[in-house]
């Protein structure tokens, strides 16, 4: 195989694929990503064998044929190269050269036939859908997915499309996060729960595509966006019923602006160390939110926001991490905070519509 491929195409092919290497050590072929061209294209993949990738760029392509390159450090060269023609040869056996004007390398290659087939996925439903409310909505649940491997279906996003409304649901048992939007044009209903860093992951890489279609199969889902192809398994098992999780009521209400309580939770909570709660703190009377963090040996803070309440005073407390990515993420100029009793979770959405909602267990105060 010999091919000539302008730097910049190139390090942008190798740095979508990447995000599908392999760090396991007993399968040393899966460090490697796949090359093969042909006509005007070379075609790159990689796999972790729970997920694939595969992108193309156009190139001179002087002898079609392939190779599987060291991932990681095929990266770093083509990054540390100036922008100018890459010419990658792999004439000589178990051998690839690299050139781009006067820089020259020699790196081991592996064998094609060891590397994996990349999947060949019969979707059973197909829909299309904007990236840009795609990956916005992504943007908002994923803070909210959960890192603990031992419940698995908690590490993804449950993703509805149904009616014209794209929903992901997103939870790690302390919060929950629940995004609706309406998407035009849309044709068909999906429900299935996708691991969260690959859906981050497509959020990343879907770049000036206009579109990305989505195809489900019975244990697999194939994203597809410009010359990119991205294959990730489906999480099994059941997602929890979060609808059962959202309070139908509340007993305190406080409307606040959400630029005022970004910046004052920021603030306090610089004295909510070491797991201190951030307690939060609505005066009906007073019309303030008061916020407050006192940690031992550290000192403490408050701050009073003016608020427009409803109902009785009541004093809760959060996680102050958990309250700060809430409130960042909910975008709407105005905030609702509800609440039902200082040990039931509370709610913060926008003050007017329903389209984001963002639940947050209490932590139980001294």
């Amino acid at each position: 195989m010999k091919v000539s491929i302008a730097r910049g195409t190139l390090l942008e092919a190798l740095s979508t694929v990447s995000r599908a290497l392999s760090s396991r050590t007993t399968l040393p072929i899966l460090s490697g990503i796949h090359l093969s061209s042909h006509g005007d294209k070379v075609v790159l993949q990689a796999t972790d064998l729970e997920i694939s990738i595969k992108t193309s760029a156009t190139a001179r392509v002087e002898d079609a044929g392939q190779s599987v390159v060291p991932g990681k450090l095929l990266t770093d060269i083509i990054r540390s190269l100036p922008e100018a023609a890459v010419t990658i040869d792999t004439a000589q056996p178990g051998t690839a050269t690299i050139s781009c004007g006067q820089s020259n390398f020699t790196i081991k290659t592996l064998s094609a036939e060891d590397y994996p087939r990349f999947p060949e996925v019969e979707p059973t439903d197909t829909i299309t859908l904007p990236t840009e409310v795609f990956s916005h909505v992504v943007h908002q649940v994923s803070r909210s997915v959960s890192r603990d491997e031992t419940r698995p279906v908690l590490t993804g996003i449950l993703m509805i499309v149904d009616s014209g409304m794209l929903k992901m649901v997103a939870t790690d048992s302390y919060r929950l996060c629940v995004r609706e939007v309406a998407v035009e044009g849309v044709v068909g209903d999906i429900e299935l729960v996708v691991p969260g860093k690959a859906m981050e992951d497509i959020a990343k890489l879907v770049g000036s595509s206009q579109t990305i279609s989505l195809g489900v199969s019975e244990n697999q889902v194939v994203f597809s966006f410009g010359e990119t192809t991205f294959i990730s398994r489906r999480i099994e098992g059941s997602f929890p019923n979060y609808r059962q999780l959202l309070p139908k009521e509340y007993t305190t209400r406080a409307v606040v602006d959400r630029v005022e309580l970004l910046e004052a939770v920021k603030r306090v909570s610089l004295m909510a160390q070491h797991n201190t709660p951030l307690r939060v703190k609505i005066s009906a009377s007073d019309h303030t939110l008061t916020l407050s963090a006192n940690t031992q040996d550290v000192g403490e803070a408050t701050e009073d926001i003016q608020v427009t309440p409803e109902g009785e005073d009541v004093e809760i407390a959060f996680n102050h991490g958990y309250l700060l990515d809430g409130v960042a993420i909910s975008e709407s100029d105005t905030v609702a905070i509800e609440v039902t009793s200082p040990l039931k979770p509370g709610v913060l959405k926008p003050a007017e519509g329903d389209g984001f909602v963002y639940l947050l267990m209490p932590v139980r105060l001294g």
